[in-house]
């Protein structure tokens, strides 16, 4: 049935859900005030928030990321004062990575400039047009749970 709805439709939801997420991404830490992070460096980032203490290796699996390229990110997070790395006592060989004060400060900024911008966005949506969102969020944040879960 999905695969019928899709071909009546002729519109493809997932690059719609791409292009959505790039243009909010691109957009929203302009109009906060915060210098633009790249893709990388924000889900690296969003990830250590979520978790405090994670590791390099962690973060690389969970995100589905070559090591290398994962390190970089953090590198350049930790130049711009929004990560710091610590020796985990318990094991002086594993470097343990936790957000700062400006880590939390700017996802405030980020997500606060998200809401606004996208609800101000949506006084231009028809009444339907809102509804139909309001309506798919329940799917959407079960979609993105099943996605998480498989990149697990």
């Amino acid at each position: 049935m999905n695969s019928d709805r899709r071909a009546q439709d002729g519109r493809d939801l997932p690059a719609v859900l791409r292009d959505l997420a790039w243009t909010v991404h691109r957009l929203v830490p302009e109009v906060a005030g915060v210098p633009p992070l790249p893709t990388t460096e924000l889900a690296v980032l969003e990830q250590i928030l979520a978790a405090p203490g994670i590791t390099v290796t962690e973060l690389s699996k969970r995100l589905g990321m070559r090591q290398s390229n994962v390190s970089a990110a953090v590198r350049s997070l930790v130049g711009r004062g929004l990560v710091t790395r610590s020796v985990d006592p318990g094991d002086r060989r594993v470097i343990r990575l936790a957000p700062t004060e400006n880590a939390f400060d700017a996802r405030q900024t980020i997500h606060t400039a998200w809401s606004g911008t996208v609800q101000q966005a949506m006084t231009r949506l028809d009444d339907d047009q809102v509804d139909a969102l309001y309506s798919a969020a329940d799917a959407l944040e079960v979609l993105d749970r099943v996605l998480r879960a498989e990149r697990d």
